[in-house]
């Protein structure tokens, strides 16, 4: 197998150059559940070079219908080493890591990426997020998902805290929104990764409508 024949259908698309620059690229996915479990699936077997998954937590039934790299036999694993190493079992050609700490620990280990994607459905972890991105100098892209709506923003110069939005625990969230939201998310980082352009320091607000319709709405944030 070489990886030519591997990522044959990515190469079509832009090019071998631009596929060679995507296995240089490192990134950390924050959180391991709904949004990175997809977000694992869809960037894993892109040709990304480094991926490391960050979660703490181990895997509960209730999370399986909507954590779509777990099964019923994964119940009670760490989350960050069963989505690595599905990573690995589909694409052998990335390095993955599954590092089971909160970000706070994963924020000492001065290691380098070229992006921080958040997949934490936590306030206090992307003000983290945000002050990490501010320090170091690494772009993230922000996700959140509730109910059938959906956010992203990939930050640049914006900061999270122009949201200014009170934390809560989302009443219910639909799976399928949540896959929406993580491929959004996912194309993004890769049209990033990939060199090509991306909008950045916009807020992305996608939601169903009463009468069924999927609206997309995009706000600038204030600089």
């Amino acid at each position: 197998m070489t990886s030519q024949s591997y990522f044959h259908r990515q190469i079509q698309l832009w090019g071998e150059e631009t596929q060679e620059l995507l296995a240089t690229k490192k990134i950390a996915i924050i959180g391991s559940g709904g949004l990175g479990s997809s977000l694992a699936l869809a960037l894993g077997t892109s040709g990304i070079g480094e991926i490391d998954m960050i979660d703490f937590d181990t895997i509960a039934l209730h999370n399986i219908h909507r954590q779509i790299a777990f099964t019923l036999k994964d119940e009670g694993r760490y989350k960050s080493k069963v989505v690595s190493d599905l990573i690995k079992a589909k694409n052998p050609f990335v390095k993955t890591r599954g590092l089971v700490m909160d970000f706070g620990e994963f924020s000492h280990l001065g290691k380098k990426y070229d992006l921080i994607l958040d997949a934490s459905d936590n306030f206090d972890t992307r003000h983290q997020i945000d002050e990490y991105s501010s320090e170091s100098g690494i772009p993230w892209i922000y996700a959140s998902v509730e109910s059938f709506v959906g956010q992203v923003c990939f930050f640049e110069h914006g900061r999270f805290t122009a949201f200014n939005t009170p934390p809560h625990v989302p009443n219910g969230i639909a799976a399928p929104m949540v896959m929406h939201i993580a491929s959004l998310q996912a194309n993004i980082a890769l049209r990033y990764l990939a060199g090509l352009p991306v909008t950045r320091d916009k807020l992305y607000y996608l939601y169903f409508d009463e009468f069924g319709d999927l609206v997309t709405q995009k706000f600038s944030l204030p600089s």
